[in-house]
């Protein structure tokens, strides 16, 4: 009895230390700080510019932005399970459900004031969003953007509710920032590759095998 309570404990401690174990250790990847300054308005720098948008459109964008970012996340990152890039985003669509609906509804509303007419305005609405997902291609700098995305989902799914777009301000400039290939920051000098080839002189060849030392 004694003995299966200490193989108990430690199989308990065993599970306790993994779970423990941070993601970026468990990918073997040390990545940059991306942190940047508070988005207050949708500066050029975060996305498809909107001209003349009021204060409540920029601050919709941004939130719109954020949604955008961790969904090409929860698409581009499944080969890092551990960051629960997909899991975090399908959390934070059901607990933000209502502030997202709102903020699209916000965007639709600035397309429609600022075209000729709502055709006009649904056509720029569809392109905006295009360039929008496209923007956060991260095909040169997929590790830092998984990474800084892993890290920022896992803080929008906890975000109370009503609060996502205050999120959204606060980490909208690092999940850009993650765009951004910097590499693995725990080893920063490359380790040179040496090569040595053999003699290709003919002496140093016969009947196909190599007989210099």
């Amino acid at each position: 009895m004694l003995r299966l309570t200490k193989r108990l404990t430690a199989a308990s401690l065993l599970l306790l230390s993994a779970i423990a174990t941070p993601a970026t250790a468990q990918v073997f990847w040390l990545p940059s700080d991306y942190a940047g300054r508070a988005a207050t308005t949708f500066d050029a720098d975060l996305g498809v510019p909107l001209p003349g948008a009021t204060a409540a459109e920029q601050k919709a964008a941004i939130a719109w932005s954020m949604r955008s970012g961790l969904n090409v996340a929860a698409l581009q990152c499944g080969f890092a399970p551990t960051l629960r890039t997909l899991e975090n985003y399908n959390g934070m669509l059901r607990n933000h459900e209502a502030e997202l609906a709102g903020a699209f509804k916000t965007l639709s509303g600035y397309f429609k004031r600022v075209s000729k007419t709502p055709q006009i305005g649904q056509k720029a609405l569809d392109t905006y969003g295009t360039r929008t997902y496209s923007g956060y291609s991260a095909v040169a700098a997929q590790l830092d953007f998984c990474q800084t995305a892993g890290r920022v989902g896992t803080i929008g799914l906890f975000t109370p509710r009503g609060a996502f777009a205050t999120f959204a301000t606060e980490r909208l400039r690092e999940l850009r920032n993650g765009l951004v290939n910097k590499g693995e920051q725990q080893f920063r000098r490359p380790v040179p590759l040496q090569v040595s080839l053999p003699s290709f002189a003919a002496k140093c060849w016969k009947k196909g095998k190599y007989i210099c030392n």
